[in-house]
């Protein structure tokens, strides 16, 4: 009889399989139609989202706001998974009810949706990390909390980019900087925003904005709650893979760019 770890390791691995696979046609494509969404957007969505995404990066990587308990240690896996399966229950509902309440209060009101949705979506990845045991006092484990989201709401590209960082968080995360100006939050929000954007246009329309709000908040987080359990099994979880990782052609490359600013 197989073990839940194993289970979810081979889990892990068919889900690393779907995130290494490379932009397709369709996915380059789309940037332009992107583009045109934006374009579409008011100019005061475009500040509100700007400054929104700005802030909250700041409050991740520097303050306190997010951080809840202390990591939880000694327990299963099985046990935290519960743990965090109910955490993202709580989230989506808490989400689709601030969906549903500003979609319905029209394009005003509806500006407001951004900055509470990203403040929701961030308190359950800090909520999430304390399950799996990780302490969010840890500058770097913030950091890899914005990975996570950007993992989830991201181009196909970026998503690459990110994925190949984090496979070796543990291996390298010692030789990272303390310098918040480090830290590209202009190609974090732009990500994020081109990923959403449909989906909040929508939700500015009358008529449909409660609706579009409260299901379009529902599947964001659950996705957010998915991608962070498997980012964190990704930690908990060393598979074969992981073990050799260290001798490959990505990640020998990526330790002589951190040893040139040693």
């Amino acid at each position: 009889m197989e073990t839940y770890d194993y289970i979810k390791l081979k889990e892990l691995e068919k889900w690393k399989k779907k995130i290494r696979k490379k932009p397709s046609i369709i996915d380059k494509a789309s940037k332009g139609t992107q583009n045109k969404l934006n374009s579409m957007l008011p100019k005061k969505y475009h500040e509100i989202v700007t400054i929104a995404i700005k802030n909250m990066t700041k409050v991740v990587l520097l303050g306190s706001k997010y951080i809840t308990k202390k990591p939880i240690k000694n327990i299963l896996l099985e046990e935290r998974d519960n743990l965090v399966y109910e955490k993202i229950k709580f989230y989506k509902n808490a989400a689709m009810i601030e969906g549903a309440g500003t979609g319905a209060g029209g394009i005003l009101v509806g500006f407001c949706d951004f900055p509470l949705l990203l403040s929701i979506k961030i308190k359950l990845l800090y909520e999430i990390a304390s399950i799996y045991g990780f302490d969010t006092n840890d500058y770097r484990e913030r950091l890899y909390i914005l990975n996570i989201f950007q993992l989830a709401f991201s181009s196909k590209s970026h998503v690459n980019f990110i994925f190949n960082n984090m496979e070796c968080f543990d291996d390298f995360k010692d030789d990272l900087s303390s310098d918040i100006n480090e830290f590209d939050w202009r190609s974090f929000q732009q990500e994020y925003r081109d990923y959403i954007d449909i989906a909040k246009l929508l939700q500015l329309v009358p008529g449909i904005g409660a609706f579009v709000g409260a299901y379009v908040n529902n599947k964001l987080v659950d996705k957010l709650g998915e991608y962070a359990i498997y980012a964190y099994h990704m930690r908990l979880l060393k598979s074969e893979y992981y073990m050799h990782k260290k001798d490959n052609f990505i990640y020998r490359k990526y330790k002589r760019i951190i040893n040139k600013f040693k």
